[in-house]
């Protein structure tokens, strides 16, 4: 069975973000292409969507998964549609995240 896969504001937020942080440090071609890994591993979720650690002492049907030990990517199954929440890069603690619920 295959879900469709779609980005909340703040996944969408989080990737400038990032481009704008990996640019300057690594050349944008670089830095594009890592993101554009990122967002096709989020788009495989299609296939396999409870992959990834249940997180539900952070909110209840929360996911995380890391990426190439430099991000970690949350995200929520429902239905036929896996919603990728945030895309946090680096050391950034989920737990921190304030906005984590909000889809």
């Amino acid at each position: 069975m295959t879900h469709q896969v779609v980005f909340s504001a703040a996944a969408e937020k989080d990737v400038a973000e990032l481009l704008a942080y990996l640019v300057p440090e690594a050349g944008e071609r670089t830095a594009r292409a890592w993101v554009d890994r990122l967002i096709v591993y989020c788009e495989g979720f299609a296939t396999f969507p409870e992959r990834g650690t249940r997180r539900d002492d952070i909110a209840p049907g929360l996911r995380t998964i890391g990426y190439r030990r430099r991000a970690t990517i949350a995200f929520r199954g429902d239905g036929n549609v896996v919603v990728i929440l945030r895309m946090l890069h680096g050391g950034r603690a989920l737990e921190a995240v304030e906005d984590i619920d909000d889809e």
